[in-house]
């Protein structure tokens, strides 16, 4: 295996360009052979500078394969603040062994916003909107939560404002702030509701602390299953709210965790998996065309549009997927080979989670209850309804749970 040592260095820099360096840097800068950044970065050396430059842009591949081709040779990456955080330096990482690579951040632009507001770093909610689609703030609107948003362009704080005001937090406290470590910076305030500022920097930090309209703006809670049923658009092919609950808390949803939701109906299981933390990933597939639809408009209304939509009959569609961490089968148990395909497909010590209504349903799952172990449980809610001047209890369809987990 060839040993190309340390040839690649990522070096953080701010708005105050090559000036705010430390030593270091610069020396890894000056004896780089070949230098990449966004054209921004690469602004800030010397017109005189000769070197070979890389451009990063879309498609970033193309940008990837080209710094490959120097591998072993002086490369430095100029990127801005910290390159670890939501910055090019993650994905570099990915591509080349850590043993190849120095990296040196400065204060990421999260960092100077909070220094310039006297907020706690620790204490917000961090969220990146470059080339990724804004409904991914639905999961982060609860009152008094602080926002700290990476713009795409300058347009961004217009498209955040307006969110908001639809999601009924308008009266939101929203800071823009402009070219933050420059001469140039600029902060802006207003509400979002009455936001009008368009004349805008592309390079721009917006801080968010979410007021709803009134006491009864919905809250969908970013981290606990159990989302209301009237959030889901939805053909009654929905795993009710109560029973949704107990499922995801058997799923037990963990960070860098890929859920297979088969049947998905609505999406509501992979969506709320989803939402237990920004680092799950889950696969929806559904064979009903208007399902489909529903699975894809609650995914963006709810703040998960990463997540992955596949359609398709189960068991033939869940060829060729990536193995996956959990599945839960909502839909079709009695398809022939259906529940063996996830069985086989899961990782080992992943967790399979089905729910059936049917007697030939029950069957399947005892089945599999002789063969893999586990357990089984029926789940019997009851809901109190008006019955003339009374109430009365109204029991929902009794649901049948399976949960293992693969050895």
């Amino acid at each position: 295996m060839t040993n190309y040592g340390k040839w690649l260095s990522i070096v953080g820099i701010t708005e105050e360009g090559l000036d705010s360096l430390p030593p270091v840097a610069r020396f890894l800068l000056q004896q780089a052979e070949v230098i990449a950044g966004g054209r921004r970065h690469l602004q800030f050396l010397p017109k005189e500078d000769t070197r070979k430059k890389i451009v990063i842009q879309s498609p970033l591949e193309n940008c990837l394969q080209e710094i490959e081709t120097y591998r072993g040779k002086a490369v430095c990456v100029l990127a801005s603040g910290d390159p670890m955080w939501y910055g090019i330096g993650v994905t570099l990482c990915r591509r080349f062994p850590l043993e190849e690579i120095t990296i040196i951040p400065s204060p990421s632009v999260f960092s100077l916003a909070c220094a310039r507001l006297g907020w706690s770093l620790s204490e917000v909610e961090t969220v990146s909107l470059c080339g990724r689609n804004p409904s991914l703030l639905h999961r982060f609107l609860y009152p008094q939560a602080r926002l700290l948003i990476l713009s795409t362009n300058g347009q961004t704080p217009l498209q955040v404002a307006s969110l908001l005001t639809q999601k009924g937090y308008g009266k939101s406290e929203m800071v823009v702030l402009e070219c933050l470590g420059s001469k140039r910076e600029k902060i802006l305030r207003g509400m979002a509701c009455q936001w009008h500022h368009t004349d805008l920097a592309d390079l721009n930090t917006i801080a968010v602390v979410c007021h709803p309209d009134s006491p009864t703006t919905p809250i969908l809670n970013p981290r606990l299953p159990g989302l209301p049923d009237e959030a889901y658009l939805n053909d009654g092919q929905l795993t009710k709210r109560e029973i949704r609950a107990i499922t995801l808390s058997n799923l037990s949803p963990l960070p860098y965790q890929l859920l297979w939701d088969v049947g998905a109906g609505c999406g509501s299981i992979s969506i709320e998996w989803l939402r237990s933390d920004s680092r799950c990933q889950a696969i929806a597939i559904e064979k009903h065309p208007q399902r489909l639809h529903y699975i894809a408009d609650n995914a963006i209304a709810l703040g998960t549009p990463h997540l992955q939509i596949i359609a398709g009959s189960a068991p033939d569609a869940l060829h060729n997927l990536p193995s996956p961490d959990a599945i839960f089968i909502g839909g079709g148990i009695t398809t022939p080979q259906l529940v063996e395909t996830c069985w086989h497909s899961l990782k080992p010590g992943g967790k399979l989670v089905a729910n059936v209504v049917t007697v030939e349903g029950e069957e399947i799952l005892y089945q599999c209850l002789r063969q893999w172990g586990g357990s089984l449980i029926r789940l019997a809610i009851q809901k109190a309804t008006p019955l003339g001047n009374f109430l009365s209890w109204k029991p929902m369809t009794p649901v049948t749970q399976y949960v293992v987990v693969k050895p």
